[in-house]
Order: structure tokens, then sequence, then C-alpha cells
């Protein structure tokens, strides 16, 4: 028997900005949003038969942000970065967070395995 390989979403969030929780959250679930919606359907599907399976991640500057999104973007792997509209907390064109996937876990990984939990 062949095991199914993990999928799951990974977002990363840029604590510098120290965003409110309630910003924070919402720019997770627009960046969680906007990268399923590029998802190949098939993993999807499998994404949500196990239960949508997200992680949410942080860094400490826009570099370190950046510097992940210039080696996912040219990939294969559904993701979004997300720029703020400055309605709020912060000034229009700010980047907050990264979606990657929904994706097999393992090749997130290889991006993002050295960043810790938010």
């Amino acid at each position: 028997m062949v095991k199914e390989r993990e999928i799951k979403q990974v977002i990363i969030i840029r604590t510098d900005l120290e965003m409110g929780k309630g910003k924070m959250i919402a720019q997770a679930c627009h960046a969680s949003l906007e990268a399923y919606k590029k998802a190949n359907p098939r993993i999807k599907s499998l994404w949500k038969n196990h239960g949508y399976k997200k992680v949410v991640l942080k860094v400490k500057s826009l570099e370190e942000l950046m510097s992940i999104y210039e080696q996912i973007k040219n990939t294969k792997i559904p993701h979004a970065l997300i720029i703020d509209a400055g309605k709020t907390q912060l000034e229009k064109g700010t980047i907050t967070c990264l979606a990657i996937g929904p994706y097999f876990s393992d090749e997130i990984d290889k991006f993002t395995g050295h960043l810790k939990l938010l």
C-alpha cells in the first residue's frame, strides 16, 4: 500500500509590524483564501478530506518574509503574498504575510521548516 502524502497550508506572519490579534487573524485569513484559490482541485479535495491542516509561523522582518517569497514564487506551489489596503492599523502597501499551499507538506517544509510557530 502506498502511503498518502500529507497536505497542509502554511501561513507566515511578520511579527515586526506588531499587528493586533484581530488584524493578524484577518491578514492570515486573506492569505489562506488567496493561496487556496490557486491550488490544484485534486490537492484541494485531499486537503479538505484530511481536515484542512494549517500551520501559522512567524518571521521577524520584511526581508525574511521576502526571502521565502523569492524562493517559492517560481515553483508550482500555490502561494499568496498579502499587501494591506491601509484602512486600519497599517499604511497602505504594507506586506503583512505569505500563505503557501495547500500542497504537499514535505515540499513546503523545504522553504519553511526552519521557522518557529507564531
